[in-house]
């Protein structure tokens, strides 16, 4: 009976260790190449959507921190895109991006009368995939295929347009300058 017991506790510390093991190379694979899972809490942004080329967003941005500001609707935190086409699709002429700005919930009394392609809506709390892209990067593309690799390879699938959080000033113009976190909503398989 004991060598039963000392059997089955080996076994125990054994199935504990893989399983300890397992979720440290796990961490660190994520750690590694800087992809993680988060999740966003439900949230209420004021948004418009910009058509044309990226570089042409800086003063849309702008012009939607100060309708904010007009309509005393305070900013809760980084203004971001949500990417509605696929640039290697379309023409830049045609590219449309959702720019968003997280407001307060008392904003939602605005909604409707900000404009033609200007509103504010609550976003239902999502879970994303997440990697970071560096300033002094300029091309994103890498990061975006290493990513949806990521996704498909830790049982996830893309569930809704990518977005990109800006970490410094989106207003600067310079994207290569830009710090940003790329977003790509997730489920599991």
């Amino acid at each position: 009976m004991n060598k039963v017991k000392i059997w089955l506790v080996s076994l125990v510390v054994i199935c504990l260790t893989v399983v300890c093991i397992a979720e440290i190379f796990a961490k660190s694979s994520t750690e590694k190449n800087g992809i993680s899972i988060r999740k966003v809490q439900e949230e209420v942004v004021l948004y418009t959507i910009q058509r044309g080329s990226y570089d042409k967003t800086g003063p849309a941005i702008g012009k939607l921190y100060a309708l904010a500001g007009k309509n005393q609707i305070s900013p809760r935190g980084s203004a971001y895109y949500v990417y509605l086409n696929n640039p290697k699709r379309v023409s830049s002429r045609h590219w449309l991006t959702e720019i968003r700005i997280p407001v307060s919930k008392d904003a939602l009394k605005a909604a409707g009368t900000l404009g033609e392609m200007t509103d504010i809506k609550t976003l239902p709390a999502t879970e994303v995939a997440v990697a970071v892209k560096p300033e002094g990067q300029a091309d994103p593309g890498g990061i975006y295929n290493r990513l949806y690799a990521w996704i498909f390879k830790q049982g996830y699938i893309p569930a809704g347009s990518a977005r990109e959080v800006f970490l410094t000033n989106a207003m600067t113009g310079n994207y290569a300058q830009m710090k940003t976190e790329i977003m790509i909503p997730v489920r599991k398989m």
